[in-house]
């Protein structure tokens, strides 16, 4: 075994491509999501109605953040912002109250709502409603908020695709069954092979916490080393998951033909998606899958800083699977040798 760990080692080192998808390819795809979802200096551009607004609040909105122009009122707001696509919002007065549009819901929009509401707050600081969060807070911003989704599906789902192209690849050249013609029982093939890719699993788990939080500015309550323990499981689990796909995959396009079910039905149980909103009692069926378990207990580490004991049930659970799909590619190896 430790001989075919060995030269799956040199196998991948020896492949560039194949090692900038597993080490550089993380970080890009991090800071990208880091650009794409972190904090912004965009300044949202309000039209207001200035005559018919209290004249504080006018005040109180040209000192936000934001870039405030007069609109006359002389057509519908709606028809303004159709034909004005750089404005963000219309705040206007009318003799029922005062009303925001938009043109579409955005984080523009969104931003532009969030200044409305905090100058009129400022006007009237006895009315401004004040929000406590137990856990983070609410200035974080999208990226910090699910990095540790993004720990979880990015190292399972760049793990799987290389480990069962692979193997494809290994069979495909008869590579496979002229090691299954030696004395070498299979559980030590599928043993070897899990091995060489979790060794440049913990390298790519290490870079990418790292990077994350100690470049990218991820905030994490935790302890990191659990961060990487937990996403080296979470890759060894791939690598089997990759292993039992590849057995039943003839070419490497049917491995790909395979990720629209077997991968990104994962992605939604990686708590992208609130588990208790999904209709139908659905949200159990991520009980059954490695993703959850890897995300969720990152999660526990990076939002909540628990330690070791509170993950424990969650590597348990990922130990229990990497076995269960260890010992079903033994038994998938026997269409190749009956040994």
């Amino acid at each position: 075994m430790s001989s075919l760990m060995k030269r799956v080692i040199r196998q991948i080192a020896g492949d560039k491509r194949t090692v900038a998808m597993l080490i550089v390819a993380p970080m890009l795809i991090m800071t990208l999501l880091s650009l794409l979802l972190g904090d912004t200096s965009y300044k949202p551009t309000i039209a207001i109605t200035e005559n018919s607004l209290p004249s504080a609040i006018v005040s109180a909105l040209r000192e936000q953040d934001a870039i405030i122009i007069d609109f006359n009122g002389d057509i519908a707001p709606e028809q303004y912002l159709t034909d004005n696509r750089d404005v963000d919002a219309v705040f206007s007065a009318s003799p029922s109250g005062t009303n925001i549009t938009i043109y579409e819901s955005s984080t523009k929009s969104g931003k532009a709502m969030q200044i409305i509401q905090d100058a009129i707050a400022s006007v009237n600081p006895s009315d401004q409603m004040k929000i406590n969060v137990v856990i983070g807070n609410t200035e974080a911003s999208l990226f910090d908020s699910m990095g540790y989704i993004f720990f979880g599906i990015i190292s399972f789902f760049l793990i799987f695709i290389v480990s069962g192209m692979a193997l494809v690849r290994e069979r495909s050249n008869g590579t496979l069954e002229r090691m299954l013609m030696t004395p070498i029982s299979r559980s030590a093939v599928v043993g070897g092979y899990t091995a060489g890719y979790s060794f440049f699993s913990i390298v790519q788990a290490i870079v990418l916490v790292l990077f994350s939080i100690y470049v990218l500015g991820l905030h994490s309550e935790g302890n990191v080393g659990l961060i990487i323990l937990i996403m080296l499981l979470l890759a060894i689990a791939a690598v089997s998951f990759g292993e039992l796909i590849s057995i039943f995959a003839n070419t490497e396009f049917q491995v790909v033909q395979l990720i629209p079910i077997a991968i990104i039905p994962q992605i939604f149980f990686s708590g992208l998606i609130p588990l208790d909103t999904i209709p139908y009692h659905l949200g159990n069926l991520s009980y059954i899958v490695p993703v959850y378990y890897g995300c969720t207990a990152i999660k526990e580490v990076m939002v909540y800083g628990n330690g070791f004991f509170a993950i424990l049930p969650f590597l348990s659970a990922l130990l229990i699977y990497i076995l269960v799909l260890s010992v079903l590619n033994t038994l998938a190896l026997k269409k190749y040798r009956k040994l």
